[in-house]
């Protein structure tokens, strides 16, 4: 058995798994970890628990520590820096012309290494912008190209909804998102009605789309005949939320009806026409 705890960095962040290394942990403590960028400060979000080893994919790194009150006010001061940082690299992206949008700059809680993340509509070879930023900040630089969902979740803002981004608030990967459940949940195809501030389809899409397929395959198709309480009558529509269907009587007039009182005409498939093949030939 391997013991494990999960830790969160960023806010709405992956959950990564270390070592507790022994310490009595609670949800929401912070503490400082051993990562691949250095030592890092998050937060507690799986207190420690059990697991087989076998669930282990690699060694875990360790927890270092609780967090102290001195690790939580550095990392308040290395956001002064973080903005520093971004300011600096601005100023040499200008200066070298680098088609790229800078996005925001991480330090580790040791200062020993700063990523910043950008877009870009391409690959950019930004070396001479590592090294003189380096030689600027006397620290280890990373730059790391990001894809548009990524830089919203960074960045912010509110959607359609009016509500936070869901990628900022809650959302800790991203699900993808087809065409195809806009079309499932009869929504408008219009991209600017389907797609969130970074461009994208709405992740929101994903949201009810197992509901809508569900739903769907109780609903009768358009054009379908069915029989209701007032006649024989056509499928011209329906709402898969409210379970309705509407549809068009014999005698023209279209009225909303609950899919409960509808029921589906099954009629048989009509046998193919044609003279029956003689006794004893087969096709050559």
């Amino acid at each position: 058995m391997a013991e494990i705890v999960g830790i969160r960095f960023k806010r709405a962040g992956k959950v990564y798994y270390f070592d507790p290394s022994g310490i009595d942990l609670e949800v929401n403590e912070y503490v400082v970890a051993k990562t691949s960028r250095g030592l890092e400060m998050g937060q507690v979000v799986i207190t420690p628990k059990q697991v087989l080893a076998s669930e282990v994919d690699k060694p875990l790194k360790r927890v270092v520590r609780k967090a102290e009150p001195e690790d939580i006010q550095h990392a308040r001061e290395l956001e002064d820096k973080e903005r520093e940082a971004l300011v600096e690299c601005a100023q040499l992206v200008k200066k070298l012309e680098l088609p790229m949008k800078l996005i925001s700059a991480d330090y580790n809680l040791d200062d020993s290494r700063l990523t910043i993340s950008f877009i870009a509509e391409k690959r950019i070879d930004f070396r001479e912008l590592v090294r003189e930023l380096a030689d600027r900040l006397k620290t280890h630089v990373e730059l790391r190209q990001i894809g548009p969902r990524d830089a919203a979740k960074l960045i912010g803002g509110f959607g359609r909804c009016g509500r936070p981004l869901c990628c900022r608030n809650f959302l800790s990967e991203f699900t993808p998102v087809a065409i195809k459940m806009a079309k499932e949940q009869n929504l408008p195809l219009n991209p600017m009605k389907i797609s969130g501030v970074c461009g994208r389809l709405l992740c929101c899409l994903v949201y009810e789309n197992e509901q809508y397929c569900a739903m769907k395959e109780k609903m009768p198709r358009e054009g379908q005949p069915v029989s209701t309480p007032m006649g024989t009558a056509s499928v011209i529509g329906g709402n898969p939320l409210k379970e309705t269907v509407s549809v068009e009587l014999e005698s023209q007039a279209i009225t909303e009806l609950p899919l409960s009182k509808i029921t589906i005409d099954k009629k048989p498939s009509p046998k193919p026409k044609g003279k029956p093949m003689p006794k004893g030939k087969r096709l050559s």
